[in-house]
């Protein structure tokens, strides 16, 4: 029986690349320009992604065999789905696999922002130490912490903010229902912004998410609330949260994601002392993403074993 082909467009390990082989005939194009992807694409009954290449129509057009694509990773917004769903393609991500690691990452960014540690990084690095000490931060103890998107990562952040006696409230289109077990409170968005003292945003980025966060949403913000953004840069307009910055509106922001991404060194959000911004590590361990590409591994063997992918994205 012919093996079916697999093609990997992105770095992975070596081992979950040997795995892959067991099942298929596996071609790693990872290393290669675009330009040269398109012989092993014309076979390929699979492929195995990362979420900063797009998958759209000209990559479908060069891959007339494709069922199903892996993304190594938990958002999909690289993906153009109607195009998927036009041919019956099946779409995975890693949902779940990286859940305590970007936990891990968001709450050392909400103890950056409330404790103001952007500014002290910024302090000892200008020189300003020298002459004084840096403009205090505040307790995480009795603040509030407001997520925005209250799935499973802002579960496991309420849980590490919680052991810090930070009271936590949560906006989504609709109440959990455990809220007597999490020991977080529904807010519409309006008044979780009022409220907050650090604003935390994990929403995946869609066309109603895009550039939600803006000139009003800072506004309604507290002078003395923070903002921290692990979700997609362009969930928050960057212009408007440069002026939040150095206008004051806000005292500080922790960021992994901006827009642009990766963000110029002399871009004016780079530039303002009250931000500390690291370059989209929330996943970043050698750990979990080893846990994420064999995830999208089994994803695709699953499939071609005519079995359900342990995570498929439901259209």
């Amino acid at each position: 029986m012919e093996r079916a082909k697999i093609v990997v467009a992105t770095p992975v390990p070596a081992v979950v690349v040997e795995r892959l082989r067991e099942r298929a005939e596996v071609t790693d194009v990872s290393a290669l320009p675009r330009s040269e992807w398109d012989a092993a694409l014309a076979d390929a009954a699979g492929v195995l992604v990362s979420s900063t290449f797009p998958i759209d129509a000209a990559f479908l057009a060069a891959a007339p065999k494709l069922r199903i694509v892996a993304t190594w990773s938990v958002g999909y917004d690289n993906v153009d789905l109607a195009a998927l769903a036009a041919r019956g393609i099946v779409l995975t991500n890693t949902s779940g696999s990286l859940t305590e690691t970007v936990a891990d990452l968001t709450y050392a960014l909400v103890i950056f922002a409330v404790r103001n540690l952007a500014v002290g990084l910024n302090w000892v690095r200008s020189g300003r130490w020298m002459q004084g000490n840096m403009p205090l931060g505040h307790d995480l103890e009795g603040a509030t912490l407001g997520i925005v998107g209250f799935g499973t990562i802002g579960l496991a952040l309420a849980k590490r903010a919680q052991i810090s006696g930070m009271r936590v409230i949560y906006s989504n289109r609709n109440p959990r229902g455990d809220d007597a077990t999490t020991g977080a409170s529904y807010h519409s968005f309006e008044a979780l912004l009022a409220e907050a003292d650090c604003v935390v945003l994990l929403v995946p980025l869609s066309d109603e998410t895009r550039g939600m966060f803006g000139d009003a949403q800072f506004a309604q913000m507290k002078p003395t609330a923070t903002l921290v953004n692990v979700a997609r840069g362009a969930v928050v307009d960057t212009d408007a949260l440069v002026r939040a910055l150095q206008q004051k509106t806000i005292v500080g922001a922790a960021l992994d994601v901006t827009d642009p991404e990766p963000l110029p060194p002399d871009h004016p959000l780079a530039l303002c002392d009250n931000v500390v911004i690291v370059p989209h590590v929330g996943s970043g361990t050698y750990e979990t993403r080893a846990r994420m590409a064999m995830l999208a591994a089994e994803n695709l063997i699953a499939f071609l074993d005519g079995k359900e992918p342990p995570t498929r994205v439901s259209a």
